[in-house]
C-alpha cells in the first residue's frame, strides 16, 4: 500500500462507497417485510402460438404463493402504448402466442429463488410452431412470417420525408456514390442486470402500486405502469437505488418487467422482488437496434456533397417497445453529420422480428447513422480521387449557428479545428508511413476518419415524427428537455441538491456538488448531492432521466437556476447582518456573504437568519430557502407541419482517426494507434470527461469488433451467454490512444457546456471499419458491416479469391 494511501481522496464522491463494497444497489435494498421472490418461465420458440399454459402442478408445489401465466395477464393489463398506430399490442408476457426466445410466459412467486425456479420447471407449456424471421430486409418480404396477424405486415413504421431540390441535385451530380450497409445489433451488459421489487396495495381508496427498479427513466414509466394496470398515476410511486450497476441505455427503455412483478405482487398478497440472471439479460432484456440502410451521395466534381438519399430500416424485434422508433429519429436534427448538405431525403422504417425488443444502447441512433455517413464519406472520397480527409474537410460546417435541412440547430463549433487536432495528434503522417512500410511487405495497415455531431439535451419531440403530420392530434405535441432539481439549505448552512437524473455511474453528485458550490461561493464540503429518487418527492417532469448525454447541458443548467435562487436569498438575509447593506452589492465567496469595503458574514450565520429571524428579513425578501428550479429551453419545440425538428439541444463534434494493422497469417487485426479529440463545450470536470471519453470508445470497441447477438436460421439465439457473446476487456485496451478536446461554448446553456457521453461510441465503429477496409483495399475488398475479426476478414477475402 502506498504511503498516502491513507490520505487518498477520490476525484468522485460516488467512488469511496463503491470500492469498499459499500454501494446501494437494489440486491443490498429490502425496504419492505415479507418480501417473496419471483422466477420467469419464459419461451423456448421463436415463434409459437400458445396452445396451452398449464400452471397446477407449480401451484401446488411446497412453497409457492402465486403463479400467474397468460390467463392472468389478459384479464388484468392493458397493452402498452405505443409511439405508432401500428396494431402490435405489447403485455408483459405472450397471450396468444410468443414471437421471440426468451419472451415471458408466467411467473412464479415462491419463498426463495431456489423454489421458484423449481416450480418454474413445472409450468407446462404446449406450443404450435410458426415460421420466424430475424432479419430487418427478410421481414420486408410478402412471403415472411407474420409476427402480428392483425397489422397486416411487418412494418411498424414507414415514413418518408424530403427536404430541398434532392431529385435535381442528383440529375445534375458529378459522381452518384451510393453504399449498402449493415450496423449489427448488440447490447450494453452492464455489470448489474435488471431488478426489480413490486408491492400492490388496497386501500379504501384504491389500489396503489410501489416498486424499486435499477431503471433511470423511471419518470416516463410511470404513466406506462398507470396505463398497463389501470391505475391513476398518483397510485403509482417508483423509487431509484442511489447505485445502478451501469446501463449505458439498456435500462432506460419501458420494463415491462416492472408491470409484471406488480401483477404477481397482487396475486401474492406480498411484495415480490426479482432478478434477472446473466442469461435472462442476453436473452430477454434489451439491445441496440440493428440496421439495414443504404445510402447515397450526389457529389460535384471537385467533391461537394449536394444532396443526400437515406434508406433506414431498424429491427425492432418482437414489439415496438417504448421508446421505440426512436433509433430512427433520434439524430434527425443531425442527419447530415457536421456537413453542409442542404438537400435530403430520408426514408424511415422499423420492421418487427423474431427477435428480443430493441431499446437505447449508447448512442443509439448515431451509431447507426455515422457507420452508413462516414462509409458513404470514404467512398465519395475514391469516386472522386481525394483523400478521405480532404473529403470530409471540404463539406464541413464553418459557421455557427448552423440550420440543418431536416431542422436541427447546431448552437456552437469548430470542426475544422478539432479534425487538424486529430491529425497533428495521430501524427498521421508517421502511420502513412507505417502504413506504405506494411504494404510493401505484403502485410495489411489501414488508416481510417470518422467526423460526427454529437447530440445532447434530447428533444422527446422528435418521437412524433413517426407520425404522420396530419395524423398528430391538435394540442397534443410533444417536445422540450426539461430537468428539475431541488436544492435546500439546512440550519447550519449545509446545502442539499436533490437531482432527479437518476445516474449510472457518470458522477453526477461529484459535478452537481461542484457547480453548486462554485455558484455560492462555497467549500465543496458543505454541499451535498442526493441522486436516489423517489418519484412521489423527487422533482421531475416525463422527459427527466438519464438518457441522450442530458446532465451536463440540462441538469447542470437548473442546478445553476436553483443556486442563484438561493444565492438572493443568502445574500438578503446577509445584508441584514451587515447593516443593511444593499444585497446587489453583495457577494458569496470562501463560505462568506462579502460586502465590496472587504466586511463579510458567514454564510451559515446568513442562512440562519432565514430559519431563526426571518422578521428581520427585507420586505417582499421570502423566508424560504429552498428552490425548486427548471431548465427547459425553448429552442427544443415540438416538429413542424412539414417535418422538421431541432431534435436535441446542444451539438457536440468528435474527430477521430484510428490505425490498425493485422496479423497476415492469423488475419488477427490489432489497433495501433487511436487519436480522438470532442468538443463537449465548457469542461465542468476533466476526470469525469475523460472517463466518458474512455468508456464510450470500448462500448464503440465492442460493437466493432466483438459483440454481436446472432441467430440460427430457426430463429433461435446463437449468442445467450458470454462463450459466445464476446465482449471487450482491460487486455484489448492497451493501445496507443491519444484523447484531446476543443472547446467551444454552448451559448443555449448557461455554463456552456454540452454533452459528452456517448461521442466515440458513435464514431469508433466506423472509424475502426474505415482503417479496416483502407487495409484491405489493396485486395480490392469493402467493408460494408460489423463486427470485423478474424473469421469475417478471413470471409471477406475467401469470396474475393473465389469471384
Amino acid at each position: 500500500m502506498p504511503d498516502d494511501a491513507q490520505n487518498w481522496v477520490p476525484s468522485r464522491d460516488e467512488d469511496a462507497a463503491l470500492v469498499t463494497g459499500r454501494g446501494a444497489f437494489l440486491d443490498d435494498l429490502d425496504p419492505l417485510p415479507g418480501t417473496l421472490v419471483a422466477a420467469v418461465v419464459r419461451s423456448t420458440r421463436p415463434h409459437a402460438r400458445l396452445r396451452s399454459v398449464d400452471l397446477s402442478r407449480a401451484r401446488a408445489h411446497p412453497g409457492v404463493a402465486a403463479v400467474i401465466g397468460p390467463e392472468e395477464v389478459r384479464a388484468a393489463l392493458r397493452p402498452f402504448p405505443l409511439s405508432t398506430g401500428a396494431v402490435m399490442p405489447y403485455l408483459p408476457t405472450g397471450v396468444d402466442k410468443v414471437r421471440f426466445v426468451g419472451e415471458p410466459i408466467a411467473v412464479v412467486v415462491a419463498s426463495d429463488r431456489y423454489v421458484a425456479e423449481d416450480a418454474a420447471e413445472l409450468v407446462a407449456v404446449e406450443y404450435d410452431q410458426l415460421g420466424a424471421v430475424t432479419e430487418a430486409r427478410a421481414a420486408l418480404e410478402p412471403d415472411a412470417p407474420l409476427l402480428h396477424d392483425d397489422a397486416g405486415s411487418n412494418v411498424a413504421t414507414d415514413r418518408t420525408f424530403s427536404f430541398g431540390p434532392v431529385e435535381e441535385r442528383f440529375r445534375d451530380a458529378a459522381h452518384v456514390v451510393t453504399g449498402r450497409y449493415d450496423f449489427p445489433r448488440y447490447s450494453s451488459v452492464p455489470m448489474e442486470c435488471y431488478s426489480v421489487i413490486a408491492h400492490w396495495t388496497e386501500g379504501n381508496d384504491g389500489p396503489s402500486v410501489e416498486s424499486w427498479a435499477n431503471f433511470h427513466g423511471p419518470f416516463s414509466m410511470v404513466p406506462v405502469m398507470a396505463g398497463a394496470l389501470g391505475v391513476p398515476t398518483s397510485r403509482v410511486r417508483l423509487h431509484v437505488p442511489a447505485d445502478i450497476g451501469g446501463s449505458f441505455g439498456i435500462k432506460a427503455g419501458i420494463y415491462p418487467y416492472v408491470v409484471l412483478m406488480a401483477l404477481a405482487s397482487k396475486h401474492a398478497g406480498t411484495p415480490v422482488r426479482w432478478a434477472e440472471d446473466r442469461v435472462e439479460h442476453l436473452m430477454a432484456s434489451s439491445t441496440g437496434a440493428d440496421r439495414a440502410m443504404t445510402f447515397s451521395a450526389a457529389v460535384d466534381a471537385d467533391g461537394t456533397v449536394t444532396a443526400l438519399r437515406t434508406d433506414l430500416i431498424d429491427n425492432v424485434g418482437a414489439y415496438l417497445r417504448p421508446p421505440e422508433p426512436s433509433t430512427l429519429y433520434r439524430c434527425y436534427g443531425n442527419i447530415t453529420g457536421p456537413y453542409r448538405i442542404d438537400a435530403v431525403e430520408i426514408r424511415a422504417r422499423a420492421v418487427v422480428t423474431n427477435t428480443m425488443p430493441t431499446g437505447l444502447n449508447r448512442g443509439f441512433g448515431g451509431q447507426q447513422l455515422y457507420f452508413g455517413l462516414e462509409r458513404l464519406m470514404d467512398a465519395v472520397a475514391s469516386a472522386t480521387g481525394l483523400d478521405v480527409i480532404e473529403v470530409r474537410r471540404r463539406n464541413l460546417v464553418s459557421s455557427f449557428p448552423h440550420e440543418t435541412a431536416t431542422g436541427g440547430v447546431y448552437d456552437s463549433g469548430d470542426y475544422a479545428a478539432a479534425l487538424d487536432l486529430a491529425v497533428k495528434n495521430a501524427d498521421l503522417v508517421e502511420l502513412e508511413r507505417r502504413r506504405a512500410a506494411a504494404r510493401a511487405e505484403g502485410a495489411f495497415y489501414g488508416i481510417g476518419t470518422a467526423l460526427v455531431v454529437d447530440p445532447s439535451g434530447t428533444n422527446i419531440g422528435y418521437v412524433g415524427l413517426a407520425t404522420p403530420a396530419e395524423d398528430r392530434k391538435p394540442g397534443r405535441d410533444k417536445s422540450g428537455s426539461t430537468e428539475h432539481v431541488r436544492m435546500s439549505v439546512d440550519l447550519q448552512g449545509i446545502v442539499t441538491v436533490l437531482l432527479g437524473s437518476v445516474p449510472q455511474g457518470q458522477g453526477h453528485a461529484t459535478v452537481a456538488r461542484k457547480v453548486a458550490a462554485q455558484r455560492l461561493g462555497l467549500p465543496l464540503a458543505q454541499v451535498r448531492a442526493v441522486v436516489d429518487m423517489d418519484t412521489a418527492t423527487t422533482p421531475w417532469t416525463v422527459t427527466s432521466g438519464s438518457y441522450s448525454s442530458r446532465f451536463a447541458p440540462l441538469v447542470t443548467s437548473a442546478v445553476v437556476a436553483a443556486a442563484d435562487t438561493i444565492a438572493a436569498t443568502v445574500k438578503a438575509a446577509g445584508a441584514t447582518l451587515l447593516e443593511q447593506a444593499d444585497p446587489a452589492e453583495l457577494t458569496l465567496a470562501e463560505g462568506k456573504v462579502v460586502h465590496p469595503d472587504g466586511r463579510s458574514v458567514a454564510f451559515r450565520h446568513a442562512a440562519g437568519v432565514v430559519h431563526w429571524d426571518p422578521a428581520s428579513l427585507p420586505d417582499g425578501v421570502p423566508a424560504r430557502l429552498y428552490a425548486e428550479a427548471e431548465f427547459s429551453p425553448r429552442e427544443t419545440r415540438a416538429a413542424t407541419a412539414d417535418d422538421r425538428i431541432n431534435s436535441s439541444l446542444c451539438y457536440g463534434f468528435v474527430a477521430e482517426i484510428v490505425a490498425v494493422r493485422v496479423d497476415p497469417e492469423t488475419l488477427e487485426i490489432a489497433i495501433d494507434r487511436v487519436s480522438s479529440v470532442h468538443d463537449a463545450g465548457t469542461v465542468l470536470d476533466q476526470t469525469l470527461l475523460d472517463g466518458q471519453v474512455y468508456g464510450a470508445l470500448l462500448h464503440g470497441l465492442g460493437g466493432a469488433a466483438y459483440e454481436e447477438f446472432t441467430h440460427a436460421d430457426s430463429g433461435q439465439p446463437t449468442a445467450a451467454t458470454f462463450l459466445d457473446y464476446l465482449c471487450p476487456t482491460s487486455a484489448e485496451a492497451g493501445f496507443d490512444l491519444r484523447t484531446d478536446h476543443v472547446v467551444t461554448p454552448s451559448p443555449l446553456t448557461p455554463l456552456g457546456a454540452k454533452g459528452c457521453g456517448e461521442g466515440s461510441s458513435m464514431s469508433f465503429p466506423v472509424a475502426y471499419a474505415n482503417a479496416v477496409a483502407d487495409a484491405l483495399a489493396p485486395h480490392g475488398i469493402d467493408i460494408t458491416r460489423l463486427p470485423l475479426h478474424g473469421e469475417v476478414l478471413h470471409q471477406l477475402l475467401t469470396e474475393k479469391e473465389n469471384s
